[in-house]
């Protein structure tokens, strides 16, 4: 009972005041099942950027920190192939930094603010993290190159709950695109013989 009290509240609060950049709402009519997007910060390489977010809300919350993975790839080292997130706010101590007082609200803002100042030194990804570390220029490149890749053309006009937008449908998503482009540039020849 706690916890749908307080993802209510918490929705309400996301959805009249949100926190600069970002968005959250829940997915169909499931309190527990939530979506959010991060706008990528300016002057970092995900600038432009518009990253999803998965987010799970377990039966012992606030108790136990919510489950959140990126659902839009993103080239970081504190953030996995599979969108896992290396977060001391998404932990339990005494490994973590989880707290009851925390909300979602302030979980996204600090993603947000991870991901425009990673931490090399508790890396998921040791070797972007290297990277990071000792060849800024290069991680910057690739950073922005994904983002332009999988970020910024693959949330126009995205649907919210569409599953296309999860890691799994994206590879077959841009051959399905790849394909109809193709149809319709052989199209108009067709056409103007009928």
């Amino acid at each position: 009972m706690q916890k749908a009290s307080r993802l209510k509240r918490e929705l309400q609060m996301l959805s009249t005041e949100p926190p600069p950049g970002i968005t959250c709402w829940q997915t169909e009519e499931q309190i527990d099942d939530l979506r959010a997007q991060i706008v990528g910060g300016t002057e970092t390489p995900y600038e432009g950027g518009l990253f999803t977010l998965e987010i799970k809300v377990p039966e012992r919350y606030p108790f136990e920190p919510p489950k959140m993975r990126f659902l839009t790839p993103i080239y970081h080292p504190n953030i996995d192939n599979s969108g896992r997130i290396c977060h001391d706010a998404l932990k339990l101590p005494p490994k973590g930094a989880w707290k009851p007082s925390l909300n979602i609200s302030t979980v996204l803002s600090s993603i947000q603010l991870l991901m425009a100042e990673p931490n090399p030194d508790d890396p998921l990804m040791a070797d972007i993290s290297s990277e990071f570390k000792y060849n800024k220029q290069l991680f910057t490149e690739k950073a922005k190159k994904w983002t332009q890749e999988h970020a910024v053309q693959k949330n126009m006009g995205v649907e919210e709950g569409n599953k296309e937008n999860t890691p799994d449908h994206k590879a077959s998503s841009r051959k399905r695109e790849a394909f109809t482009a193709n149809q319709e540039a052989e199209e108009p020849t067709k056409k103007t013989r009928v």
